[in-house]
């Protein structure tokens, strides 16, 4: 992968996928992908194995691209704004 330090990659990642969820048009949507995000760094703040570092590294990649092609896909259809937008 990169030759960053772990640390920092994790860092980036995490951003990256709070700015990313941040751009659902939904609000639903928006508020349950920046909290499951949020969830799961917190859930993994004490792994210090590298393999599984890395592991759940690759899953963060994923997830990005994955959040990626729905926030694509959801701009390409109207919704109807909810109360809390």
């Amino acid at each position: 992968m990169m030759a960053a330090c772990p640390t920092t990659q994790v860092l980036s990642l995490y951003r990256m996928l709070l700015r990313e969820s941040s751009n659902f048009t939904s609000y639903n949507y928006r508020t349950y992908a920046m909290r499951r995000v949020r969830d799961a760094f917190r859930a993994n703040r004490k792994v210090e194995d590298p393999k599984r570092v890395e592991t759940l590294l690759l899953d963060g990649w994923q997830s990005l691209a994955l959040i990626k092609r729905q926030v694509t896909i959801g701009g390409m259809f109207q919704t109807q704004k909810t109360v809390m937008e």
